[in-house]
């Protein structure tokens, strides 16, 4: 946790940009909420052309949408700072306008949730989640936090 899912629609996204904006978006959540980094994951899905309707007509512009799945608990202060940084980093690295990106973030109760096969801590106990965790796992996350 988190869990965003890029979906992108009328623009297909290099491996090149995907990968940056993997980073991006990673480095962002983890600046904005403290969270590691191990726990963000990025997905991306493309939608094919005919595929995507606004008001019951076919669009035809370059959209990217970003649904962040993240464990609730978060300020308003916070989630303003996250969404702005997402919608950001999509600008920059796509060219895209604002009217063309769309960000929405969804909370989700830690207890409805499991990663690495262990229930998610409330936002703030993830140290303590961490402690817990059998050795081999604890070094496999730190790798990918580094």
């Amino acid at each position: 946790m988190p869990t965003y899912f890029v979906n992108s629609s009328n623009i297909k996204l290099k491996k090149k940009i995907k990968e940056k904006l993997a980073k991006q978006i990673t480095n962002i959540h983890n600046k904005a909420t403290g969270a590691n980094k191990y726990f963000a994951q990025v997905i991306f899905n493309h939608t094919k052309k005919g595929n995507h309707f606004m008001g019951g007509k076919i669009v035809s512009r370059p959209e990217i949408f970003i649904y962040g799945h993240i464990r609730s608990g978060r300020t308003t202060k916070v989630k303003n700072k996250l969404i702005k940084g997402l919608r950001e980093t999509i600008k920059e690295s796509t060219k895209l306008e604002n009217d063309n990106i769309w960000v929405y973030l969804l909370d989700l109760k830690p207890n409805q949730m499991i990663e690495y096969g262990e229930i998610l801590p409330k936002s703030g106990g993830e140290k303590k989640w961490f402690k817990n965790l059998p050795i081999k796992l604890k070094i496999r996350l730190n790798k990918i936090d580094n």
